[in-house]
């Protein structure tokens, strides 16, 4: 009798308990619908890393998204301008070393035509500066979403956006860092490579 009464309390008390599998698919539904989940892959988590994530984790991944996407538009695009010999004019030191005298890519970083050390150290310093800074979410001065980064004092026009305007602006430039983060690792492995790539030219 006893074992039939402890059995019927421990079934009763199963029936409440969550359900591990409709939890992680409660979890991935509620991202479903959030910007980026869009055609033709739509909602795209290969690597499960939003499986049992709340929203606090969703915003850290996007504003880290959106943040190397940025970084790789620019990678991407400085890959273009310099490999079609686009520089700039004069010196980049006293001892008169030209910024066209440097190498394009992984070149510039090692080799015979590397950046001195000095000047590789001038730009990671520069680069911390932007990070903790310039390129972070102050909160109370107006930021609308992730990745917002005006802080109350940059403003290119963003304000006389309608919201549909805003959505499909963010949803561009998500898309498009993603293409440069796949670009700019393209590039660098055709860099190793060798040969050469129409538009950025000889690797």
């Amino acid at each position: 009798m006893k074992s039939a009464i402890i059995a019927t309390i421990i079934g009763s008390a199963a029936a409440f308990a969550p359900a591990p599998v409709a939890k992680t698919t409660t979890s991935l539904a509620a991202f479903e619908s959030e910007l980026g989940s869009q055609p033709p892959l739509g909602f795209f988590d290969p690597l499960g890393m939003l499986d049992e994530a709340d929203q606090a984790r969703f915003d850290r991944l996007r504003f880290v998204e959106i943040k190397h996407g940025r970084v790789a538009q620019l990678a991407f695009l400085g890959q273009i301008v310099t490999r079609n010999g686009i520089h700039l004019p004069g010196n980049i030191d006293y001892a008169g070393h030209s910024f066209d005298s440097f190498g394009n890519g992984w070149a510039a970083l090692e080799g015979p035509n590397a950046i001195p050390q000095e000047g590789f150290s001038q730009i990671l310093l520069f680069v911390g500066f932007l990070e903790a800074s310039v390129m972070i979410d102050v909160e109370g001065t107006g930021n609308e979403h992730i990745g917002d980064f005006r802080n109350g004092y940059i403003d290119f026009g963003w304000d006389t956006f309608d919201e549909e305007t805003k959505l499909s602006k963010r949803a561009i430039e998500l898309n498009n860092g993603r293409a440069a983060m796949m670009g700019i690792l393209g590039l660098m492995v055709h860099e190793q490579l060798g040969g050469s790539i129409p538009i950025v030219g000889e690797m």
